[in-house]
């Protein structure tokens, strides 16, 4: 039998370890939270860890390993800057996962690659070509499968759909820039438009509540959904204009609304999508939850078409 894979997934609020077998199947995880620390060191030792215990797990023999990280990451170096991790700002994970798992490939892509490509092989996107997958969560990311095979970029960060300007007069975002579908859409963004326009919930009330409130017929929480929704589907539209796509798997703690989220959704890209190329255009959860990215990052070491 074929070593597994071992995979890190690299995150705001936790890092995450394990082993893929050669049908994608998640044979052992393990996770630890993220530090909020600014020294490097002590965020590399949590994810060392998590490395040292899937190692253990594989009893030693990997085939490789595939790294999931949030962005921005710098692909030729190997580096990762992840807004959401203060104490790594030009992190050389590449490096430094290869000393601890030496003699094997080691391969790294951006978080929502990872999801998309986890989706394309064992999840909704099996069988699409030409694929966006996206996550709307605490942010909004996403990754691209283009002609069956992962698309990096120039850096690494193709894909990154969450900063698409879907409106110029829009309110800032974390980037530095405006109107982007990230300040609108996503979970925190929802809830703050909604409490400033009167929903009352308690101060810890996140976008479960919200969506809850929406399924119950909320009349803020609804239209919160729809303007989040709309936003989204501007955006989809766009990226599926530019890269001709015919598949759009989202996932993500937003995504979780279920059709809160979606039926708004479909209902706004209705109006978008007026071109022919784009009018098949389909638009579907996704399956795999938490362990696309995993997932995803085994399927960085599988051959290519």
């Amino acid at each position: 039998m074929a070593a597994p894979t071992l995979v890190l997934d690299i995150g705001g609020t936790k890092i995450a370890a394990g082993l893929v077998d050669a049908k994608g199947q998640l044979l052992h995880q393990n996770r630890q939270p993220t530090p909020h620390s600014t020294d490097p060191e002590q965020v590399w030792a949590a994810a060392e860890r998590t490395v040292v215990d899937a190692l253990a797990a594989a009893g030693g023999e990997v085939s490789g390993v595939g790294i999931s990280s949030a962005g921005p990451i710098h692909l030729p170096d190997g580096t990762i800057s992840p807004l959401n991790i203060v104490g790594w700002r030009g992190f050389p994970i590449r490096d430094r996962v290869a000393a601890a798992v030496p003699g094997v490939p080691v391969r790294l892509a951006g978080d929502g690659l990872c999801m998309a490509l986890g989706e394309h092989w064992c999840g909704a996107g099996q069988g699409a070509t030409f694929m966006l997958g996206m996550v709307v969560s605490t942010g909004v990311g996403g990754g691209l499968v283009l002609d069956g095979a992962p698309y990096d970029g120039r850096t690494g960060n193709a894909g990154h759909v969450g900063h698409v300007v879907v409106d110029q007069h829009g309110p800032p975002c974390n980037c530095g820039g405006r109107g982007c579908v990230e300040a609108i859409a996503s979970g925190p963004h929802l809830v703050s438009w909604a409490r400033e326009q009167g929903w009352v919930a308690d101060v810890d009330a996140g976008a479960k509540e919200l969506a809850d409130a929406a399924a119950s017929g909320d009349g803020i929480a609804l239209r919160a959904f729809r303007r989040g929704a709309d936003a989204l589907a501007a955006m989809i539209a766009s990226v599926v204009a530019v890269c001709d796509l015919d598949l759009v798997v989202v996932g993500g703690g937003v995504a979780n609304a279920g059709a809160v989220l979606f039926d708004p959704l479909h209902a706004a890209l209705r109006s978008y999508t007026g071109l022919d190329f784009i009018s098949g255009l389909r638009v579907v959860p996704a399956a795999l939850g938490g362990e696309a990215g995993l997932i995803g990052a085994a399927a960085l070491l599988r051959p290519t078409p």
